[in-house]
């Protein structure tokens, strides 16, 4: 059952994310929010069903979630303040 759940939720959280970036709206920023969790869920999934190649397909995917979410502003700054800036 917990299979099927992890299956579903990643399945539909995939298309919602895809949607909300193919609307290139204000809220398509969001859409790589809801990528990483539909990662989260297929990564559970692949784990439970000893899917390696999704399971590998899934980490890779999430690179790219994580870099998405810094391109548009979420997900905070991994460098120090700027030198230049006044304290």
């Amino acid at each position: 059952m917990i299979t099927l759940i992890y299956e579903w939720t990643a399945s539909i959280l995939g298309l919602l994310g895809a949607f909300l970036l193919a609307t290139n709206s204000r809220i398509s920023r969001y859409g790589w929010v809801v990528f990483l969790v539909a990662n989260v869920a297929m990564i559970a999934f692949a784990i439970k069903v000893e899917a390696h190649g999704l399971l590998l397909q899934q980490l890779g995917l999430m690179g790219t979630n994580l870099l998405g979410l810094y391109r548009v502003g979420l997900w905070p700054e991994m460098r120090g303040k700027d030198e230049t800036e006044p304290m």
